[in-house]
């Protein structure tokens, strides 16, 4: 994927340190704008798995982090939930000045409330998703322990969050205590996306039907059954971006803008961070490749030999039934089984050798019809005359161009 490190302004002067992840093609059909969780940061491993899941569906996404946290100028002593809507509406903004004004918001947990509050703001957003978010915001004081108490009375404590101490200010105790988030949701007027696990322990799965009850339609659920509240495993952050994606696009235009003048159909990306794991494009299409986890990938996609035993594959079944609707032959079915490997040529003189060894691959081909012996016959001979087939076995070259 391709990313860019940005730095934007809030409203209190502070400059707050983003990310903005692009699709392989760095031409988002749509932007979407995400809030971490509390205490969390633009680069907490959950957020980075969705945000890239959701440029894989072709979205341009920012993530940053909120004032005092992560990156970002300021003490986050001095912050509140009404600071992070700001800083939200702030993040809005610098899309809308540089970019493409976001119509997807995302938000974790708190950054949930936080993203319905800056989207009933924001005439821009069109739809919004939050994940594990609390149905009252007064919710978070139960994380503060029996040092709650001594915010009150002293205006401020030392908070142990997720094994890191954070100064929490009386303040923040007032300005939570004043948000009505589903009074909020209920009149947002968008199509909304709650995801909840019901094993949640941080925020039980009673907030989203809270979420749920307040919010107008459309309005769907997403049970994540079996995730934690910060969606630690891998499977989990994946397949919600996966979901997000896919349902906002049911409400959001999907038009590009106009493509780079190129006849180069396929792109990949891949940034230094994410060992083997690739964005690619080919065509209007956007999917992952990637390497197995023995090999050190996450296996979020086929290998890139995969990839070309998918072509031979996909072409040789596309061939065979071309060549059977031509003969009108009734070939109800055609699978092309596909293993790839090195071997020893078949008569190698040094076959000792490591180097004498070539790339094989190996078809298994099944054909689901009445044909007769000497028909399938046919059909195997066709097969290696299929398009890709003769590629493999033709000389060919790779021309490479650095490109400026």
């Amino acid at each position: 994927m391709n990313y860019e490190k940005i730095e934007f302004e809030n409203a209190e002067g502070y400059q707050l340190s983003g990310r903005l992840e692009l699709p392989a093609d760095r031409l988002p059909h749509n932007y979407a704008i995400f809030a971490h969780c509390f205490t969390c940061s633009k680069n907490f491993s959950a957020t980075r798995n969705i945000s890239r899941a959701l440029t894989t569906a072709g979205f341009g996404v920012l993530r940053f982090d909120f004032t005092g946290l992560g990156d970002s100028e300021g003490d986050f002593g001095d912050t509140n939930f009404s600071g992070n809507v700001e800083d939200l509406l702030s993040a809005i903004d610098y899309l809308k000045k540089n970019y493409k004004a976001p119509t997807l918001a995302i938000g974790h947990s708190l950054g949930g409330a936080a993203v319905i509050y800056a989207s009933a703001k924001a005439e821009c957003i069109k739809v919004v998703a939050t994940i594990g978010t609390p149905s009252d915001t007064k919710h978070v004081k139960h994380l503060f322990g029996n040092q709650l108490e001594a915010i009150v009375e002293n205006g401020e404590a030392v908070v142990e969050l997720s094994g890191r101490p954070f100064k929490i200010k009386e303040q923040f105790l007032r300005d939570i205590n004043e948000q009505m988030v589903t009074e909020t949701l209920n009149n947002l007027r968008r199509p909304i996306l709650i995801c909840h696990s019901p094993q949640d322990t941080t925020v039980g799965i009673s907030h989203a039907e809270k979420l749920y009850h307040a919010a107008i339609h459309p309005k769907s659920f997403l049970s994540l059954d079996g995730a934690d509240h910060l969606l630690t495993d891998k499977v989990d952050s994946i397949y919600v971006g996966e979901v997000i994606a896919s349902w906002a696009s049911r409400y959001l235009e999907k038009q590009k803008e106009d493509r780079l003048d190129s006849e180069l159909p396929v792109v990949a990306s891949l940034d230094q961070e994410t060992l083997f794991t690739t964005q690619m494009r080919a065509g209007s299409h956007y999917f992952t490749a990637d390497e197995p986890v023995s090999y050190g990938g996450n296996n979020f996609g086929p290998t890139p030999y995969d990839l070309v035993s998918s072509g031979l594959a996909s072409c040789t079944v596309m061939t065979l039934q071309m060549y059977a609707r031509r003969k009108k032959w009734k070939v109800q079915n055609v699978e092309c089984h596909v293993t790839y490997g090195k071997q020893h040529a078949t008569d190698c003189e040094n076959c000792e050798s490591d180097t004498a060894k070539i790339d094989t691959f190996t078809r298994h081909i099944k054909i689901d019809s009445d044909l007769n012996p000497t028909q399938l016959d046919k059909l195997m001979v066709i097969a290696d005359k299929c398009p890709v087939h003769k590629t493999l076995h033709t000389q060919t070259q790779v021309i490479t161009k650095l490109i400026k």
